[in-house]
């Protein structure tokens, strides 16, 4: 709709309201939406928009168009958007914050629920970058789980993996006695948390000051004693 509003009356009163344009307008802010919780699809797209306060308190927002304003802060957008689960589609190109390094990455990371991006589909290749750039010890783990490598067990995934106990199991799924019975919302994390888990690792090495030579061997020079092997055990 264009009609030049700078100023929207509250919209408190209509509860039930799911779809809602006004684009093309010039508005500061949202402040008119606060208690809008059916609200599904929201347009606000070529504005004068710079501060989307309030955006958290409308949880079912699937749609939300955002391009062409002035929004600035990429963080103070994360802040108001990390905890719509419900959302999936986001414009926001066109703004002072889209021109920032690394911001397509950024929205990524902190919006993971997040499928059409500035009408681009995320890529499972963006949502890799996104750990190797701004998780740099996860992505070090996975890689070294990867490759075989030894994983630095000084980080505590206590502090950033979500996980959940889950009280009653179905009674087909069975686990052994001895295995840890968390369930995880990220496979990923599974897979960090498993390399955590300490196991006994052999190293055989052969003590080759043992082992003799050919003319040694064959010329009886001396006698030797059976070459050695050398086993080393880390837990």
């Amino acid at each position: 709709m264009r009609r030049e509003l700078t100023e929207i009356v509250d919209l408190s009163r209509f509860r039930n309201l799911k779809y809602l344009w006004l684009h093309h307008n010039k508005l500061h802010g949202i402040a008119f939406l606060t208690r809008n919780y059916c609200l599904t699809e929201l347009y606000l797209n070529n504005n004068a928009i710079f501060d989307i306060e309030g955006l958290h308190n409308l949880p079912s927002l699937h749609v939300l168009l955002l391009h062409h304003n002035e929004l600035t802060n990429t963080e103070a957008m994360v802040k108001e958007l990390k905890g719509m689960q419900n959302l999936k589609t986001l414009t926001l190109y066109q703004n002072p914050l889209s021109q920032y390094n690394l911001y397509r990455l950024t929205i990524i990371y902190h919006l993971p629920g997040v499928e059409l991006l500035d009408w681009k589909q995320v890529t499972e290749k963006e949502r890799r970058s996104k750990i190797t750039i701004f998780d740099h010890k996860k992505a070090h783990i996975i890689q070294s789980i990867a490759f075989g490598g030894k994983v630095d067990v000084s980080w505590n995934p206590k502090s950033t993996i979500l996980q959940k106990r889950v009280s009653k199991l179905p009674s087909d799924f069975a686990f052994g006695d001895n295995v840890d019975k968390t369930v995880f919302d990220d496979p990923e994390d599974a897979v960090f948390v498993r390399s955590m888990k300490r196991s006994l690792m052999a190293i055989t090495s052969m003590n080759w000051d043992t082992v003799p030579t050919r003319e040694e061997e064959y010329g009886e020079m001396k006698k030797m004693d059976s070459a050695k092997m050398m086993i080393l055990s880390l837990r």
